[in-house]
């Protein structure tokens, strides 16, 4: 399923035959790897289930380092890959840059943004506070100390938009409630560092926080593990986690990137390009997991309130004011 990487002189070149793809499909995983358990895993989830489904092939890689952004693209278009899908913010620019000279590639950005989305190009966003609201519902109602944490990965605006959610989510059910909120770093490394993760989940600890949710890719992992060893509850994020600890993990915030890359690879050359696709709670782009692992933890009253909510957000009754509108939150200082 994946093609073979070389490195030449400390410099990573994709060794791709031109032509050898003939259309077939390729994933470009963000940093931190596929198997990060969280963001990236999500989107192999999409891409196995595709591959599975049809019979199909995919082809893929693991960027090592920022500079392959721009190589991994250009090689995997020069070979005839066909939907291009990149998983990340960092790939808008790259993308964008690309995009242009394969006019006959189409490409696919998720969680990015442009100005001007090109011809050829399709970005899909997600609606992560409306599912970082429900979270922080059930994180309110389950906290015995009624202090709460946030842990993030790279500080940007896209994870500010989960962490407001979910401070919103809180408060909404407890409005005295206290919310930690840490992000991991500032540079992409901060996706892919559990033993930071770790700390920031005891310091939080230390000031009280019963519950934790991470928001931070392969970061999160840390958090989840410590926070099982310290005997709090976390709150997963992405893909599914709560098997990761069972009994431990109150849920897990839903970004359904496997269903993205599905219904892209399914697509095909006829995908729909030239635009953005959002998805939130009405197209359940997002939600939380419920399973085995769990069911111990959520109440019929945490279920009802959430489900409640749930329906009001998707009718427009209740607004979940997202970070993005005026780079603030009502529910918390980052």
């Amino acid at each position: 399923m994946s093609i073979m990487k070389k490195i030449l002189g400390g410099a990573a070149a994709l060794a791709i035959t031109a032509g050898a793809l003939a259309a077939d499909p390729a994933i470009i995983f963000d940093l931190g790897g596929k198997f990060d358990k969280s963001f990236n895993e999500a989107a192999f989830t999409g891409a196995q289930r595709w591959a599975d489904e049809t019979g199909g092939k995919f082809f893929e890689i693991e960027l090592q380092s920022e500079a392959q952004r721009e190589q991994a693209l250009r090689r995997f278009a020069e070979a005839g890959a066909n939907p291009i899908i990149t998983t990340g913010f960092a790939f808008a620019t790259p993308v964008e840059a690309v995009a242009p000279d394969y006019p006959d590639t189409k490409f696919v950005n998720i969680d990015g943004w442009m100005p001007e989305v090109p011809a050829n190009v399709q970005m899909i966003g997600f609606q992560e506070h409306q599912g970082s609201y429900l979270v922080g519902m059930m994180a309110a109602m389950a906290s015995k100390s009624g202090t709460v944490g946030f842990i993030g990965g790279m500080d940007i605006p896209l994870i500010r938009h989960f962490g407001c959610g979910f401070a919103q989510g809180v408060k909404a059910v407890n409005p005295d409630a206290k919310v930690i909120a840490n992000m991991t770093g500032t540079t992409p490394a901060a996706w892919n560092d559990p033993v930071k993760g770790s700390e920031l989940t005891k310091a939080q600890i230390s000031q009280g926080a019963d519950v934790i949710y991470a928001a931070a890719g392969g970061t999160g992992v840390g958090v989840l593990q410590t926070a099982a060893d310290e005997g709090i509850l976390s709150i997963g994020v992405d893909s599914n986690q709560n098997h990761l600890h069972p009994g431990k993990v109150l849920t897990s915030m839903l970004k359904r990137v496997d269903v993205a890359v599905y219904d892209s690879m399914k697509a095909g050359a006829e995908l729909a390009t030239g635009g953005f696709t959002t998805l939130g709670l009405a197209e359940e782009g997002v939600g939380y997991a419920m399973d085995d692992n769990n069911a111990s933890l959520v109440t019929a009253e945490m279920t009802a309130a959430v489900e409640e909510a749930k329906a009001k957000i998707i009718s427009g009754d209740l607004e979940v004011v997202a970070y993005y509108a005026n780079d603030s939150c009502p529910a918390l200082d980052f």
